[in-house]
């Protein structure tokens, strides 16, 4: 089984413009989701698809391979779709842009049920989420699952709902943009109509879910932090610093 990932990037977020370059240890953002994913014997190569020259430039600068991608795509997964169809890999990985602290066991994990399950078409990672201020964050994705772990809903609103107000008496979870797909259902989630809830939401995967298609999801006890606003960056510089896994490709 061949696994690639790809990290879709853009220049212009809403919330914070040219995010992918922003700075992290004297590094652009997404050098370092590159770097780390290159750590994961898993994959046989990792690609940069942009529309953006600032980003292509960025990216060949520290060796990245890049795709550049039309720049009328609304959302990550049809970029990722289109940068894949010049592969002939049987696994995509869709790494987002702006979660810098990606680990390769995330990844291994994340791609870890295409080799066992012949019927499972996509796969998001997924983590008990830690606080209240966590739940209530919008740009916190929230899923809740059926028995096989399969997702039924994804929302930035606070779900499920919570006993009396009580944030402890629930176990609620968010997604973690670590994405694979197979190959033949990334072709079909391009050939779908986008639907009310994702558009509305703004999530990818409920294209899938409102088509009745599943998304299995796999707990980590990672997480890779994302920057959605320009004080997060700030955070995740300083996780960073103490992260011993930066030591391996930065010299």
């Amino acid at each position: 089984m061949k696994a690639i990932a790809v990290i879709p990037a853009r220049m212009g977020s809403s919330r914070y413009p040219g995010k992918p370059l922003a700075p992290l240890l004297g590094r652009p953002m997404i050098e370092h989701v590159y770097r780390r994913a290159r750590l994961c014997a898993g994959l046989a190569e990792v690609i940069v698809a942009t529309c953006d020259d600032e980003i292509r430039a960025a990216a060949e600068g520290f060796g990245a391979p890049v795709a550049m991608t039309s720049d009328r795509h609304e959302r990550a997964s049809d970029r990722v779709a289109e940068a894949a169809a010049r592969s002939d890999a049987d696994v995509i990985v869709l790494l987002q842009g702006d979660e810098p602290m990606i680990y390769p066991e995330m990844i291994a994990a994340a791609i870890a049920p295409f080799a066992k399950e012949g019927d499972v078409r996509c796969v998001n990672l997924t983590k008990r989420i830690a606080t209240e201020a966590e739940f209530l964050n919008p740009n916190t994705i929230k899923v809740v699952m059926d028995g096989k772990n399969d997702a039924l809903f994804m929302s930035r609103q606070p779900i499920p709902t919570r006993p009396k107000g009580s944030f402890a008496a629930i176990a609620a979870y968010k997604q973690v943009c670590v994405i694979p797909f197979r190959r033949d259902a990334l072709a079909q989630y391009t050939r779908l109509a986008p639907t009310p809830l994702e558009i509305v939401e703004s999530i990818d995967m409920l294209r899938f879910l409102e088509h009745g298609l599943p998304v299995r999801m796999v707990e980590t006890a990672f997480d890779s932090h994302s920057v959605d606003v320009p004080d997060e960056r700030v955070k995740v510089e300083a996780l960073l610093r103490d992260d011993p896994l930066v030591a391996r490709y930065v010299r």
